[in-house]
């Protein structure tokens, strides 16, 4: 019988044993109790044993939100494998690049989704399986690839898994680096295991719960969702949302108490109406992703006088850093709060040092929520995840071996009581509706199209959406180029929120700076001084 979860798995497990018949999860108009949720679990990991799966082998996830997503999560690890969340908004382009970039074996994904994934898997050449959802027409047959049924997976004898530690690896969550392709951030069991019960903790979550999981499950932020709840025996309601509306009608319709987002849908949600009685339920509403505008704020808490605002932030390399209490909302909006509970937050200056009060530093965080690096990347991991110096607060000159900590890249200050305020971001990713781009990702794209000589990807400022994309781009050698046909091909070949709101089209070459790089930052300045 099991005491504590060390193991992501063992998170549905304890709560099955303690309450088989309370309901995990809610995807329309179906419920799946926690008995239910962990022998579907436990049938998906046999039959990924059935199909050969080595332990550390990943498994990658191509789904919208619903059952099958969350029991592939968490069955995954259970067999001894590592799960690896797709962002249902992916091209087949970038899939097929994760895919490749961490060695998948086994794709989960839907009929549909495979019938747009097949040009391109047959480059994935660690990938031998793809689990597909049940449906009525036949299976797709995609040459040199094992084609299995979701419902002949769970059909197969129960195995045990491959043993495992909390140690080990868990999950590879993608995310946008400062450079090119996105890169994978390798996360433990001990990381997602004690960032839920951190953040279920100051949380309050419970038994009576129910969170709605409204953000991507490819996002740490919206898989915490599911692992906070099923921590606590909560349920949690899956969302695939067309409209803020849809989210207004849902946390009345299924009752919700708990909602995590991101501001520019708080900025959409902000300007509807909300129905009276959703306060009376909807016990928080917490806020990551980038800075809560005051206005939004303001208005969410008069909708909801009885509702307690969390104003969290994080990043995927270390899950969860900080939070400001709900008390402290009102003297000081503008904080991203106090470490959360088993976390340590510093504030460095460059040579390692502890900044003085209100000093600007580089927000440092040490703990077990730190996650294993980035996938097959030692060059980004160096740069992100370093030793703490001797002398930093907790470590001793005693000690011998070296603890990694989590160098954000972000520029903070603490004051004389230990908030934190975020100042602003060392490199130049973007940051819109949540998502955080890369430039250069976006650049990649453009160029692929072969519609531009050179361009420059930025980030402008935008009320709603954090930042929107602006491009300058220059015509191909001997050619023209006009804009509304590069947008129509931006549109074909990247996800919504990746798109350009803009694309000034000048004739080139751009300006370089003494490296000669394309001078970004001059460009941008410019492009600025000119609106």
């Amino acid at each position: 019988m099991l005491h504590d979860a060390t193991l992501l798995p063992e998170l549905i497990a304890l709560s099955a044993q303690r309450d088989p018949h309370a309901v995990a999860l809610t995807y329309q108009q179906q419920s799946l109790r926690y008995g239910e949720l962990h022998d579907a679990v436990t049938r998906f990991a046999s039959g990924l044993m059935d199909l050969g799966l080595q332990r550390g082998e990943r498994v990658a996830i191509y789904l919208e939100k619903r059952f099958e997503t969350v029991i592939a999560s968490f069955g995954a690890p259970a067999a001894g494998g590592v799960f690896v969340p797709l962002n249902p908004l992916l091209k087949p382009e970038q899939v097929a690049y994760i895919l490749r970039d961490c060695n998948v074996r086994v794709l989960v994904t839907s009929p549909e989704r495979l019938a747009l994934l097949a040009p391109v898997l047959a480059a994935c050449h660690d990938l031998h399986q793809v689990v597909v959802l049940d449906s009525d027409p036949p299976l797709p047959a995609v040459a040199g690839l094992s084609i299995s049924r979701w419902s002949e997976l769970l059909a197969a004898p129960v195995r045990t898994g491959h043993r495992v530690i909390d140690t080990d690896m868990l999950a590879i969550l993608y995310t946008s680096g400062s450079t090119g392709k996105p890169k994978g951030v390798v996360l433990s069991h001990r990381n997602m295991v004690a960032g839920a019960k951190s953040v279920a903790s100051y949380l309050e979550n419970r038994p009576g719960d129910t969170l709605l999981a409204a953000l991507p499950l490819s996002f740490d932020a919206g898989f915490s969702q599911l692992t906070t709840a099923f921590h606590a025996g909560a349920r949690v309601v899956l969302l695939n949302y067309l409209l803020p509306r849809d989210v207004l009608k849902a946390l009345e319709r299924e009752k919700v108490t708990g909602l995590t987002a991101v501001p520019p849908l708080y900025i959409q949600l902000s300007q509807l109406e909300w129905t009276a009685g959703i306060t009376e339920h909807l016990r928080y509403f917490a806020n990551t992703g980038g800075r809560m505008p005051g206005e939004t704020l303001a208005a969410l808490r008069a909708r909801l006088p009885k509702t307690q605002p969390f104003l969290m932030y994080g990043l995927t390399e270390a899950f969860r850093s900080t939070y400001l209490p709900p008390a402290e909302v009102e003297r000081r909006p503008d904080s991203i709060g106090k470490a959360i509970p088993n976390a340590e937050i510093l504030v460095l200056r460059d040579d390692g040092t502890p900044c003085a009060a209100n000093e600007p530093g580089e927000l440092v965080h040490r703990g077990a929520l730190v996650g294993m690096g980035y996938w097959n990347d030692a060059e980004k991991t160096a740069e992100r995840y370093k030793p703490l110096p001797v002398h930093a607060p907790g470590r001793e000159a005693g000690l011998v071996l070296p603890e990694l900590a989590v160098f954000s890249g972000d520029t903070v200050r603490m004051d004389e009581e230990g908030f934190l305020y975020f100042v602003g971001r060392r490199d130049e990713m973007m940051k819109t509706s949540g998502y955080r781009v890369s430039p250069t990702e976006v650049e990649e794209i453009l160029y692929e199209t072969k519609l531009v000589g050179e361009c420059v990807a930025f980030g402008v400022e935008h009320a709603t959406l954090g930042q929107v994309i602006q491009v300058i781009a220059t015509p191909p050698p001997g050619g023209t180029l006009d804009a509304a046909t590069l947008l129509v091909e931006c549109r074909a070949r990247m996800p919504a929120y990746m798109v350009p709101a803009g694309i000034d089209v000048r004739q080139g070459p751009l300006p370089r700076n003494p490296n000669g790089k394309i001078d970004r930052k001059s460009l941008t300045t410019e492009w600025g001084a000119s609106k």
